[in-house]
This record gives structure tokens, C-alpha cells and sequence, in this order.
């Protein structure tokens, strides 16, 4: 049995930008325009804000990323749902994904299943707070053990229970999906995420929060480092503050755009 305490944030995804049909559009209705960004869900929220207006012929100086910001700064966030992103999210618990499937709109989530997946391999997400006391932190691996036992011994007796079923398959399944009752919401999970811009500032803002929940705070700020590299003019407004605990908080002056 592993504790974990840090999650793994990976980019799976990113846009691309038919380039020819952006041209093409644009020689339709007699204009020439071009962007300075290389960054897909950049140059796509851009072309949406520009549509709105039909403001090709006549830009603003200061390209993709002064655009941007004017959108930030008057709150146009509708743009923003145009830019998309994949991340698979790992070592983090289902306390995490019970919170994170909250955010509902503009957000799609695959979710390791425990119906088909044995858990008796689990590893478990350990919270700093307790890792940090050697006696809130015994007292956790002793309850986890315990959990983590009766799973696989559950798992062996109702195998045995559902041993007439003639599908293999779903003979484990029906075994895995009531032993799965005793596992605790510390269980290490993983989930594949799909977002889009506006979502994610949602979601960086809520979580990123001092008063969020530290396991998602954690994760919140994780993937803030990672937008920040891969859409700056999308994400750059964001700060990380130290807390006092050595944490950190988000932070921007364009909040609920």
C-alpha cells in the first residue's frame, strides 16, 4: 500500500487552428488580418471577439495578448469558452474529484472506474495536515490498512458468492463494485479533464482560493503553472501569493469574466 501526497498533472491536449479556413473567411468578406500568437486557443478566442464586432480591417495596437487583456478588463467572457484544453489529473483522491465535478459547465470528466479496476493495488492520498503529525498520521495508515484489507477480503468472498456467474467479467465487476463500499474518499483516483478558458479561470479562481480545500488548491495551482506556460495572454494575469502555512493563493485583478 503507497501513500501519495503531491497530484500529476499532465497536458494531453491542445487546439489547432485551420489556418487556411481563417483565411479564407477572411479574403470572403474583404478583409486581411493576421495574429501574432502562436497559441491555438489564443489566436481562436481573438478571431471570436472579432467576429462579434467584425473588427478585422482595423485592430488595436499591441496584438493577441493586448486584445486579450481589453477582453479581461470589460468582462467579454463568452470568447473564452472557445480556447480548450485535456489534462489527466493522477495522485489525487476522491474527496478531490467529488469537489472538482462540481464544475459542471464547460467541463467534461472521464473517471477511473473502481467497478473494473481492483482495488486491492490502490495507494491512498494522504492529506499535509496529517501527514505532518506522527499521530493523526498512524492513526490514518492504520484506518486506510484496515479499509484496504477488508476490500480484498470482500472482494475474495463475494467472487466466491458470484462464482455461478458464466461472465468472467462480470463476475469481478459485481465482487469489486460492493467491495468497493468500504474504501475510504482517501482512495487515489484519476480523471481525464476537458475545459475550456472561461471554465478554467472559474475554476483557477474558486480553487486557487485560500479558503478552498487544500488537496484542490494544491491541484489548482499546479495547473495555473502549467496554463501560464502554455497561454500567457489567457492566463498571465493570474499571481501565486505565499500563505503564511508556505501554500500558495491565486489571485487576479480580473475575477468572473
Amino acid at each position: 500500500m503507497r501513500i501519495l501526497r503531491d497530484p500529476q498533472i499532465y497536458l494531453l491536449g491542445r487546439q489547432t487552428t485551420e489556418q487556411g479556413e481563417v483565411d479564407r473567411f477572411l479574403s470572403d468578406h474583404g478583409v486581411a488580418w493576421q495574429t501574432d500568437t502562436e497559441v491555438a486557443g489564443e489566436h481562436l478566442v481573438e478571431v471570436a471577439g472579432r467576429v462579434c464586432y467584425m473588427s478585422f480591417a482595423k485592430p488595436r495596437p499591441g496584438g493577441n495578448q493586448a486584445y486579450i487583456h481589453h477582453i479581461l478588463e470589460v468582462g467579454h467572457g463568452s470568447v473564452l469558452e472557445h480556447a480548450v484544453w485535456n489534462f489527466l489529473i493522477t495522485g489525487v483522491s476522491r474527496s478531490f474529484t467529488h469537489e472538482l465535478v462540481r464544475h459542471r459547465a464547460g467541463m467534461g470528466y472521464s473517471q477511473l472506474s473502481q467497478r473494473y479496476v481492483d482495488e486491492s493495488v490502490a495507494e491512498y492520498v494522504e492529506p499535509d495536515c496529517i501527514a505532518d503529525d506522527p499521530a493523526a498520521h498512524q492513526i490514518f495508515q492504520e484506518t486506510v490498512q484496515a479499509a484496504h484489507d477488508g476490500y480484498r477480503k470482500l472482494v475474495d468472498i463475494l467472487s466466491e458468492k458470484f462464482a455461478d456467474e458464466p461472465d468472467r467479467t462480470l463476475r469481478r465487476k459485481k465482487a469489486r463494485q460492493a467491495a468497493r463500499s468500504v474504501l475510504p474518499n482517501a482512495t487515489e483516483t484519476k480523471i481525464f479533464v476537458t475545459a475550456n478558458g472561461r471554465s478554467l479561470r472559474h475554476f483557477l479562481e474558486m480553487r486557487g482560493s485560500r479558503h478552498a480545500e487544500d488537496e484542490i488548491r494544491k491541484v489548482a495551482v499546479a495547473m495555473l503553472r502549467i496554463l501560464q506556460k502554455e497561454s500567457p495572454n489567457l492566463f498571465g494575469d493570474y499571481t501565486l501569493d505565499q500563505l503564511e502555512d508556505g501554500t500558495f493563493e491565486i489571485s487576479t485583478p480580473f475575477r468572473k469574466v
